[in-house]
């Protein structure tokens, strides 16, 4: 009698899954039966009291069959059945459906062979079972259409959204067909891509129309210019599509909401003016300026011109200008020359509200000034038609402006000595009024120079104007202009030898928008200002030339000093700028600079190689020593490092000057990868096994160059008689197995089991070994390190000795 050894044993457990979730089950199979002797293992899905239902079983000859359930979803792949370890058996189902819910368990019995060579059970033993429920999603969804409002006039636009509103909508098929009418008008597919019919088709390639997908439950048709014809009623369907095998749709569930119905209403309106002015006379020089305003029933779907016109003393009409219904503006013959001036100017400043503004006014004029406003509207055929037309007119007057323009320059300080204050007067006769456009400039002239250029313009609209030679003057330089008078004094305070010249005024009355006649007036030809010079001041600026060299392994910090051994001036300001030099560059390229008033400022190196990040500057609390530490070095980062500094200091008039720089010495980076220290198992070995037993190859990796390596191993075999060793199986370092040829393999495949039972062990199995897996087998370990930018590199690989199995018949 053979005693019954065999134990199933699986742990009992309530799962509560949805649908298309993953579902992993174990069991526990195990015998101590002395004879030789088969395992066969089944797993079965039970529900209440119906008949099991076989999900997969391995016979006792290791054949993998699905039950009849569940064949075709085993050769797509959703159903799985592995072996891990010595007597672990894993049941793996994806993409569970609804009707997987039930009790799962396993089922093994141990088979023995009878003399006359025929199989039978001893024993068959079934585990406790996992109960499973399976939660179906939500199919369902519903269908809503919205619009702003029911009521239109012609030319507006319309938009209606149609809103799907259901679960997982992504990951679902819908269609959308759109209707007029109970007319088909467009449809979009799962694809998006719409087709629209008849004329629907015509509006939407002249741009009228739009039938789009807003997003995953959003779906838009859009109107942008209706017409009487639109009214009616829209609607659209909502259809579920299911995707088969064959990558065909199929036709679910259709859903609509409630018909909209909208009205376009024609268009309907008049159109009135009155026109306003400033005043009935004005001065020659003032501003004319009239308002015209439109009182209409016009809506967006129409548009106005406006024209202005003069008609003189003589009873001549010409026209001043004309803005259109596209609101260009079109000045008169006769106003062009002005209008590009800008001194003609039309603007509406709300709906229906438009001004004309002549601004400098002449003798010219004087006369009857007519608003005429036409409105346009559009026809079906996208055309535009004219409408009603209205004019109004209103009397105007200008008179002349007194002549006499001159300018005089005066100075309180004509000499002025280092670091005083000093004023210019430029005045201006007669006293204008405000709104007579008059601009005052000041020009200098450098001691030693022979030509003056502007320094700043007081313009004739009231700004202020700073030349471009002599930005220097700005801040300690004021310019203000008398309220009552067109007076321009200039102010410099705490002058220096910079200020040292000539000054001159200089000032235009201008007329129109050209000049009525330029009178510039030089105030003299003498220097107003004489200034002290003083010499250069002499550098004592040294900085350390020193040279060293530094090797260290990639993803250290590498610390790099520029120390100043001397300066000029307590209060000197340094600049630094880090520069680095690689072997295959003409010069250095900058990594960082350092302002003298502590500013950064990231080189181009630094940008372009990614540095910002990995950069620390610090500076000594005395002063004289600038540290740059590039942190994380990477192998690219070896190179030539030094630093350029530059000494700034304060000049009188409290302008920051460079007065010195020097080039430190540099040092010599070496940035290389970890020391190659990856070891496997050299040691040479012969297994003798016989046939149907079980052989478990070694690889063993006894040192390696990093503890958070990641290691891949490769098994090879040479067989007898192959004049190349094959492939059998790689573990990557990510852990994914991956066999050899299956047709150098064959049945080798079925009965391998690679594992790593602890970091650096490698176990190749070998199950029910059989004559022809005879061969020398060895092991290529690759070792795998992540560099400073997370980037895994191959930094080394080994090959193992040779382990020669010999399998023997009994």
């Amino acid at each position: 009698v053979i005693p019954d050894s065999l134990r199933v044993t699986a742990i009992p457990q309530t799962l509560n899954k949805v649908e298309h979730d993953s579902l992993e089950l174990k069991c526990e199979v195990s015998k101590s039966t002395a004879q030789h002797s088969h395992l066969s293992i089944s797993w079965y899905r039970q529900r209440g009291s119906e008949a099991p239902v076989e999900v997969i079983s391995l016979s006792r000859d290791f054949v993998l069959r699905a039950g009849s359930a569940y064949a075709q979803r085993q050769a797509t792949g959703d159903i799985r059945l592995d072996k891990v370890g010595e007597t672990t058996s894993k049941l793996t189902i994806y993409n569970l459906h609804p009707s997987d819910q039930g009790e799962f368990y396993c089922e093994a019995a141990e088979w023995i062979q009878d003399p006359d060579k025929s199989w039978y059970a001893m024993t068959r033993k079934r585990s406790q079972g996992a109960v499973v429920s399976v939660q179906a999603t939500d199919k369902e969804f519903s269908v809503r259409l919205e619009t702003e409002k029911r009521t239109y006039i012609v030319g507006e636009p319309v938009e209606f959204r149609c809103i799907l509103e259901a679960q997982n909508v992504p990951d679902r098929y819908f269609s959308i067909s759109w209707a007029f009418n109970s007319s088909l008008i467009a449809s979009l597919g799962p694809n998006a891509v719409p087709v629209l019919n008849n004329e629907f088709a015509q509006r939407e390639a002249m741009g009228q129309l739009k039938v789009a997908k807003e997003s995953d439950n959003v779906f838009v048709l859009k109107i942008y210019r209706l017409r009487l014809e639109d009214s009616g009623k829209y609607n659209c369907r909502v259809t579920e599509r299911e995707k088969t095998v064959t990558g065909d749709f199929i036709d679910k569930e259709s859903k609509r909401p409630k018909n909209i119905p909208i009205t376009v209403l024609p268009l309907k309106t008049s159109i009135s003016l009155e026109i306003v002015n400033n005043a009935s006379s004005v001065l020659e020089g003032e501003s004319l300026r009239f308002g015209c305003n439109v009182r209409s029933g016009f809506g967006p779907q129409s548009r106005l011109s406006i024209t202005w016109l003069l008609v003189d003393k003589l009873n001549r009409r010409s026209e001043i200008v004309h803005l259109d219904r596209e609101g260009t503006l079109q000045p008169g013959p006769s106003y062009a020359e002005r209008s590009s001036y800008g001194g003609i100017q039309v603007e509406q400043v709300r709906p229906g509200s438009f001004t004309l503004e002549v601004f400098n006014s002449i003798k010219a004029d004087e006369g009857h000034y007519e608003c005429r406003v036409a409105e346009w509207t559009r026809t079906l055929d996208g055309e535009w038609q004219i409408g009603l037309v209205r004019q109004v007119s209103f009397r105007a007057f200008s008179l002349s402006t007194e002549a006499g323009f001159a300018i005089t320059a005066i100075s309180r300080t004509p000499g002025v000595t280092y670091n005083e204050s000093f004023d210019l007067q430029c005045i201006i006769k007669p006293h204008y009024p405000s709104w007579v456009p008059v601009s005052v400039t000041w020009r200098f002239q450098p001691a030693g120079s022979t030509e003056f250029h502007d320094l700043v313009t007081f313009t004739r609209d009231g700004g202020v104007q700073w030349g471009d030679r002599y930005l220097g003057f700005r801040t300690r330089t004021a310019i203000e202009k008398a309220e009552s008078s067109n007076n321009v004094r200039l102010s410099i305070s705490r002058a220096s030898d910079t200020e040292a010249g000539k000054y001159q005024c200089v000032a235009e009355l201008w007329r129109k928008n050209y000049n009525w006649g330029e009178f510039p007036f030089h105030v003299n030809d003498q220097p107003l200002l004489t200034l002290l010079h003083f010499p250069l001041t002499v550098t004592k600026l040294q900085v350390s030339k020193s040279k060293r060299s530094i090797t260290l392994v990639e993803n250290r910090p590498i610390p790099l000093n520029c120390s100043v051994k001397s300066q000029t001036s307590p209060d000197s300001h340094f600049a630094v700028l880090w520069y680095v030099h690689k072997p295959s560059d003409a010069d250095g390229k900058l990594i960082l600079k350092t302002t003298h008033s502590s500013a950064f400022e990231y080189g181009t190196y630094a940008e372009e190689e990614g540095l910002r990040g990995r950069l620390q500057f610090e500076r000594s609390a005395s002063g004289g020593l600038f540290s740059l530490t590039v942190q994380r070095a990477e192998v690219r980062d070896s190179g030539s490092y030094y630093c350029h500094v530059e000494e700034w200091l304060l000049s009188p008039n409290h302008a920051w000057y460079k007065l010195a720089e020097e080039v430190s010495g540099r040092t010599e980076v070496t940035v290389k990868q970890p020391d190659n220290r990856l070891q496997v198992n050299q040691t040479h070995k012969n297994i003798t096994v016989l046939e149907n037993q079980w052989v478990t190859l070694e690889c063993l990796v006894s040192s390696r160059t990093s503890p958070s390596s990641q290691l891949s191993v490769e098994w090879y075999v040479w067989r007898p008689g192959h004049p190349e060793k094959e492939v059998v199986a790689r573990l990557n370092r990510q852990s994914t197995l991956r066999y050899g040829d299956p047709a150098v393999l064959g049945d080798l495949r079925g009965r391998l089991h690679l594992e790593s039972p602890s970091p650096g062990l490698f176990l190749l199995s070998i199950q029910n070994a059989t004559v022809r897996d005879s061969g020398a087998y060895d092991c290529r370990v690759e070792e795998w390190l992540l560099d400073p930018s997370d980037r895994w590199y191959k930094r080394a690989e080994d090959l193992s000795g040779l382990i020669t199995l010999t399998v023997k018949q009994p």
